[in-house]
């Protein structure tokens, strides 16, 4: 059977090829070469889906011819094509995958990897035979390593654990361990030598840390005061770890975009920040309050939140005499903000409210020069003859956090910082413990 013959019988769609894939599964080896070649041609009308289908269930007979595809592959995306079948082999023993992790293509090494990903627990039989790769040369592969440990899970801690304790035999070994601890379990993976030796590190990160604009997603509030334990208390947080802001702000996305299938993960911790240019801000929301944005009640989840957080920053400036909170969206174009002051709530905007029903206002004064993103940015006369009309900038939470309090992703050299960060427990976080993920120091 040749290239052609394989891609006349392949072109067409999953369910249309079902039969003719079942049968080239049947020929095994024989075929393997010319599903390659169709495989690897990025021209080809074969759905990559279809043709790595046959390659996929054929199993160990594609296992070498992969790897040297991978391996000579001219493109990324050959290497692509090929590491996406490499991976996912149906074989009987997935030690033959165990060559391929010295092999010396990073890509065929990752690749291996992905299949001992892909068994989960079950790949705590070869926990021995991966931690090498935890100290692999290159970043993909050590990365997958540290995925494949993640997958494993819990019964590869006491491996780890063990690694860690032990003499480096390799650089990187032992760091690429203590990754993959915190992936499977966060802080409380770590043993008390290894939480010891992050907040050393943290500590001395501190002293010199310049603060980087962060990457925003999510809500945050606001309050000027620089009253950590006041802060604590009225969101019911516990006393937190000592974080830099690079961890801080890494925690945060990362809780509120990884999916981890676990309980209560998106309201286990919040972010505290050192006292930025007067303002503390709080990143993240109480246990209580966010069970009650998520069930909703009477209105539905926007409806709720708007309830929580006009709550929230009214007793926040009750205390501490002004709050506000911001929100936006790195996926689409929501942002939103509540601003209140002396325990009453004096402005609440939110985009998408605004465009399906209209904007209540009154409008606040840190919005002036500005047009809200409901609004258009052109009058019906603006290109009527040759006038040359201003159209003001149209504003974001960001442009009024930074008049109101402190715009989180311009923080830099020049942000006045007092303290550090806290990465604290909400009741939640207290009883579940710290979401899984290796984060930055």
């Amino acid at each position: 059977m040749d290239r052609e013959q394989v891609v006349e019988e392949l072109t067409g769609s999953w369910e249309a090829t079902r039969l003719v894939r079942d049968a080239l599964v049947r020929r095994g080896a024989e075929v393997v070469g010319p599903v390659l070649e169709v495989l690897c041609d990025e021209r080809s009308p074969v759905e990559l889906t279809v043709s790595s289908d046959v390659l996929c269930r054929i199993g160990h007979h594609a296992l070498l011819p992969l790897a040297g595809a991978i391996a000579s592959a001219d493109s990324p995306e050959v290497a692509r094509r090929a590491g996406y079948a490499l991976g996912r082999l149906q074989v009987h023993d997935p030690a033959v995958y165990l060559p391929l992790l010295t092999h010396p293509h990073p890509k065929v090494r990752a690749g291996a990897l992905l299949a001992f990903q892909r068994l989960g627990e079950t790949a705590l039989a070869f926990a021995d035979r991966l931690t090498p790769s935890l100290g692999d040369a290159d970043t993909e592969v050590r990365r997958r390593a540290v995925w494949a440990f993640e997958a494993i899970g819990g019964a590869a801690v006491p491996v780890l654990r063990r690694l860690r304790r032990s003499p480096a035999p390799a650089p990187r070994l032992r760091a690429g361990a203590l990754e993959a601890l915190a992936a499977i379990g966060g802080p409380t993976a770590l043993d008390e030598p290894d939480r010891n030796a992050v907040r050393r590190l943290t500590r001395i990160k501190q002293i010199g840390e310049v603060p980087e604009g962060m990457h925003l997603c999510g809500s945050w509030y606001a309050v000027p005061t620089a009253d950590r334990r006041a802060v604590l208390e009225v969101f019911d947080l516990g006393a937190g770890e000592p974080v830099t802001v690079r961890t801080g702000a890494a925690a945060w996305n990362h809780d509120h975009h990884v999916w981890s299938g676990r309980g209560h993960h998106a309201c286990a911790r919040v972010f505290v920040s050192p006292v930025l240019d007067g303002f503390t801000l709080v990143f993240g929301d109480s246990s209580q309050d966010t069970h009650r944005i998520e069930d909703g009640g009477g209105g539905g989840r926007d409806e709720a939140r708007e309830r929580v957080v006009r709550e929230r920053c009214a007793d926040l400036s009750r205390r501490f005499g002004a709050a506000q909170w911001y929100g936006t969206s790195c996926g689409d174009g929501w942002t939103a903000w509540c601003v209140a002051e002396d325990g009453e709530v004096v402005r609440y905007y939110d985009a998408y409210d605004a465009e399906e029903t209209g904007d209540d206002g009154p409008g606040h004064p840190a919005e002036a020069g500005y047009l809200l993103p409901h609004e258009g940015g052109f009058p019906e006369d603006a290109f009527d003859g040759d006038n040359l009309i201003a159209i003001p900038d149209t504003c974001y939470a960001v442009d009024i956090a930074a008049r109101l309090s402190v715009d989180p992703a311009s923080i830099g050299a020049t942000t006045r910082v007092r303290g550090h960060g806290l990465l604290t427990l909400t009741a939640c976080g207290r009883e579940q413990g710290h979401p899984a993920g290796a984060l930055p120091v």
